[in-house]
């Protein structure tokens, strides 16, 4: 872990000491991604057990059926806890009211002697959600992912996830899933799931846009189908930064940091402060707390990706924050909420001592799908915005087109597109 102090007009320093993958790193993942993707869309189902096989997951006869019917979901819920159903649903209930006050509406506006605007608001018609599985199981994801999904009106929405050796998925998954309402679940994951989902099989029809996170293998996979398909974002790895005055509680900023680390080795953990005796007591509490962590990422992230940075005063610290952009942002200040308008980039803000990262991932409602990488400086977190299409309505009168004829046609000319020019004249030529 890095421990730097920053000079007043130095900001910038900041990020330059983080470590970024580049291309170089994905060279190896790109090879085997380009050759899922391509097996997959050529020979479809062949394909997916194929590589599923290969890849670790559940031999090609347990997957002779990928889709994962409604005893299954039923047996799932029925295995799941009754607390961890009863958070599952209160989550859930969170994530519907905030993604609601997202939701758009067809409109068009009237202008005076015959024209019409306005925009037509539609659902995208089929949705394609990848969950990763594996020893972290992100049945929170499902709820993010699909749930705005539905609130959109998307009539169908495809879930992939892989399933252990056996041929099962994880329970935590499908009873998510089945409270979010997913249409079809597919017992696949990896980059032919991707491709799966993309161009379509003999059993999965192909969707219109994929979202959900993965490895890198999935984001590389993600990043070769769009154009084909939408995608939400090619996500990095899960970052936070917290920036904490004298008022802020060591233990609490560890622990902050250390719920972060956990996610991946890759995983960012950031602390900036204007006080030393703040940034000295974190370390300590840092180093006190790890060893009682059950996941080793957490130790490897806080190794290799974790940095405490201390600045002359919280001025700077808001400028190292913009700079960087990341994608979860704590606030631990006394008058934290004051502050907010010094905020210009982050995928989330978390206001005050109270209102830890891992609330935002599970609870508070807001979409835990965010920007990453520095990222927030142009792009948004996942939202109901993101399963709809907007059309522009259009509609003149004979008498506005003709008012406005010259104007278009002088346009068109000057770009030398006389066909569009020719479009107009021809409507009025005999008049």
């Amino acid at each position: 872990m890095q421990i730097v102090r920053i000079k007043k007009g130095e900001e910038s320093r900041a990020s330059a000491l983080l470590s970024n993958r580049t291309d170089s790193d994905f060279e190896q993942v790109d090879a085997t991604v380009r050759e899922v993707i391509e097996t997959v869309r050529a020979e479809g189902d062949a394909a997916v057990r194929r590589f599923t096989e290969q890849f670790g997951g559940a031999a090609q006869d347990i997957l002779a059926d990928f889709r994962v019917s409604e005893a299954e979901m039923e047996e799932a819920w029925a295995a799941t806890e009754d607390h961890v159903k009863a958070a599952f649903e209160e989550a859930a209930a969170n994530i519907r009211s905030f993604h609601e006050h997202q939701l758009q509406e067809t409109w068009t506006y009237e202008k005076e002697g015959g024209i019409m605007l306005g925009q037509l608001i539609r659902p995208i018609r089929h949705v394609g959600v990848y969950i990763p599985g594996g020893a972290a199981p992100l049945s929170s994801t499902v709820l993010m992912n699909i749930i705005p999904a539905k609130i959109a009106g998307c009539p169908r929405i495809v879930m992939c996830s892989p399933a252990g050796k056996d041929g099962k998925m994880n329970k935590y998954i499908l009873a998510a899933a089945k409270i979010a309402g997913a249409d079809e679940i597919y017992r696949i994951g990896g980059a032919q799931a991707i491709a799966a989902m993309a161009y379509g099989t003999e059993t999965i029809r192909r969707v219109d846009k994929i979202t959900g996170p993965g490895s890198a293998y999935i984001a590389r996979a993600k990043k070769y189908v769009y154009g084909t398909v939408d995608i939400d974002m090619i996500a990095g790895p899960s970052e936070v930064m917290i920036l904490a005055d004298r008022h802020a509680d060591p233990a609490f900023l560890a622990a902050d940091m250390l719920s972060q680390a956990e996610h991946d080795v890759m995983a960012s953990s950031m602390l900036v402060t204007d006080s030393a005796d703040i940034a000295a007591a974190t370390e300590q509490e840092i180093a006190r707390q790890l060893p009682h962590l059950d996941r080793p990422e957490a130790a490897a992230s806080i190794k290799n990706n974790a940095a405490i940075f201390i600045t002359e005063d919280l001025d700077s610290a808001f400028v190292i924050a913009n700079d960087i952009a990341p994608e979860h942002l704590e606030l631990a200040l006394e008058n934290a909420e004051s502050c907010l308008d010094k905020v210009d980039c982050a995928g989330a803000v978390l206001l005050g001592h109270y209102s830890p990262e891992p609330l935002g991932d599970y609870f508070a409602g807001p979409n835990h799908t965010l920007p990453t990488s520095g990222t927030a400086r142009f792009a948004s977190p996942l939202g109901v915005y993101d399963f709809l299409t907007r059309t522009s309505i259009i509609r003149y009168s004979g008498e506005k087109l003709q008012q406005a004829s010259g104007k278009i046609i002088a346009m068109a000319e000057s770009e030398g597109l006389t066909a569009h020019a020719n479009a107009i004249r021809i409507r009025f030529e005999n008049n």
